[in-house]
């Protein structure tokens, strides 16, 4: 089992998910860091990280080259490319990702945390999704989606994690991250 002292979240504190998972990692005596950027509005005020322009600029990424990988249409506003960076923020410091949302026909997860899943999937890094519309965990395992190895219900596995997902949160996906947090830290 994992010291809870020696635990870290790695998330971007908005609205929905990432808020959900910094409430379960403060419940549990988790550090949290939150990456964001000057000016955005987050729901989290615990471990908050503001990325400076140039960090930013570390983490940027072609959204002609996202929007080909995730089959849909990123413009360019600056909004969009700041998520985006915060994102591999989170994703590049974790070693593991466990992300909220749903996993779409093509194998991508929807919106803009789908960018994260697959930032994950090419650094070969353990992704976890709860796909809210299935009502299930899945594991990306070679090449695909399927349900985590012997039916077992995941755990946390590493001290540095991400977690991240939809600014929808469901009840279940909400059940789903404070069931995760009791398995991993109880």
């Amino acid at each position: 089992m994992l010291k809870k002292e020696e635990c870290v979240l790695y998330s971007g504190g908005a609205v929905g998910a990432e808020a959900e998972f910094g409430v379960q990692a403060e419940r549990y005596g988790i550090e949290e860091i939150n990456f964001t950027y000057e000016g955005r509005g987050i729901a989290r005020s615990r471990g908050v990280r503001v990325l400076s322009r140039e960090e930013l600029a570390r983490g940027d990424v072609s959204l002609a080259y996202v929007s080909r990988l995730l089959s849909r249409s990123y413009t360019d506003a600056p909004t969009i490319r700041k998520v985006l960076q915060t994102i591999w923020y989170q994703v590049n410091s974790g070693h593991e990702v466990y992300v909220i949302g749903a996993v779409l026909p093509d194998g991508t997860v929807k919106g803009g945390t789908g960018w994260g899943a697959e930032f994950a999937k090419l650094c070969n890094k353990p992704i976890f999704v709860f796909d809210q519309g299935k009502d299930a965990w899945l594991t990306w395992e070679e090449e695909r989606w399927v349900d985590p190895p012997g039916g077992q219900a995941i755990r946390i596995g590493n001290p540095c994690f991400a977690g991240t997902g939809t600014r929808f949160l469901e009840g279940n996906g909400r059940k789903a991250i404070r069931e995760l947090f009791a398995r991993s830290f109880a």
